[in-house]
This record gives C-alpha cells, structure tokens and sequence, in this order.
C-alpha cells in the first residue's frame, strides 16, 4: 500500500471515530476506538509499541511508547487538547526519527471538525 493512500485510509478511520464519538473524551478513549477501526479496515498496527532511545550506540528503555504505529510506516500521535503546541509537533517529528518512520500523524479529536485537528508530517 502506497504511504498516501495509507494515510488517507487512516484518516478515514480517523473521522470515522470522530464522528461517533465527537470531541471531549481522553486520548485512551480514542486509541481504542482507531485501534477498533483499523482492525476493521484489516490495517495492520501495533498500539503502544515501546520505543528506545539510542545513545551512543545502546538502546535505553526510557518509558516512550508510540500510541499507534501502522504497518511500520506511518506514526499516529493522538491528542486531545484545546490546542497542539509546538511540543506535541516536535514530540511526533522525535518519535519518527527514532523509530526510522517517515510519515507521521498528529491527531487532535478535541476540536469541532476533524479536518481542523490533522497534521501530517513527513523526514
């Protein structure tokens, strides 16, 4: 599957759990409904994945933990916060450089219309 079009079938799933659940529930809420959904679309992830820090050459398990991660290609970082601050970009864009995946999500379901609440990030 090509990256647009898997980014576009998330999203898709994306949208489809905004819709039915709307904005104001925690992020926790929302994983599990996109990991539903994902399931359902038969889109490989893993949830929760760890994620290492490497420096100088040993991997350091530092608690960091990917919310979802599609077909080792695509990083979803779910939000719902009032607003996304540059911290929650930068955190993403990190957790791309250090998983070696190139496309990134940032998802923030507290917002009116989903549209208004999707980056994509590409290295």
């Amino acid at each position: 599957m090509e990256f647009d079009d898997l980014s576009h079938k998330i999203i898709g799933c994306d949208i489809e759990v905004h819709r039915n659940l709307g904005p104001g529930l925690l992020e926790s809420a929302y994983e599990q409904c996109l990991a539903h959904e994902l399931q359902q679309s038969h889109i490989s992830f893993e949830s929760q994945r760890p994620l290492p820090v490497e420096y100088k050459g040993v991997k350091l398990d530092c608690g960091y933990r990917v919310d979802l991660i599609v077909e080792n290609k695509v990083i979803i970082e779910l939000k719902s916060v009032d607003k996304v601050l540059p911290i929650h970009e930068a955190q993403l864009l990190t957790y791309m450089k250090l998983a070696g995946v190139s496309i990134g999500l940032l998802i923030n379901f507290n917002v009116f219309y989903l549209k208004e609440g999707i980056k994509r990030f590409v290295l």
